[in-house]
């Protein structure tokens, strides 16, 4: 039996934001995007990956979250507290440099951890944290 992770889900505040991050900073693939109403998801996936996506989501947009539950939902999302995803790279000083050439919210410089891992981190548009790790 083989068990893969698909799909990761990530909220996001601002389509067009997301995807000049994900897209034109990270250089995921867009594999869908989808809207409804004033809502948008958004499935990226890195090239070359195409068992491996993370679709970004509008932020609450179950009916039945009430109007200050999706308040509290925002504020989390953009203090960076709501969720996370940690990425892996060959190039982690590379990648570090272009996205805070591109001005992202640099959150962790690349440095090396006591449990053996070199990593750096980011807050993407919405406020989420993208922790991404030095392949070995």
């Amino acid at each position: 039996m083989t068990i893969t992770i698909h799909h990761a889900f990530l909220p996001h505040t601002d389509p067009e934001a997301a995807l000049g991050f994900y897209r034109d900073l990270l250089g995921f693939e867009v594999r869908n995007d989808v809207g409804y109403e004033d809502m948008r998801w958004i499935t990226v996936g890195p090239v070359g990956q195409p068992g491996t996506s993370i679709v970004l989501h509008p932020p609450a947009a179950d009916p039945g979250v009430t109007d200050e539950e999706r308040r509290t939902i925002l504020e989390l999302i953009t203090k960076g507290a709501y969720t996370a995803v940690t990425l892996a790279t060959d190039d982690l000083d590379g990648l570090f440099d272009r996205l805070q050439t591109a001005g992202a919210d640099v959150v962790q410089e690349p440095m090396d951890q006591g449990y053996g891992i070199r990593d750096c981190a980011f807050r993407d548009p919405s406020g989420n944290l993208i922790r991404v790790n030095q392949l070995t």
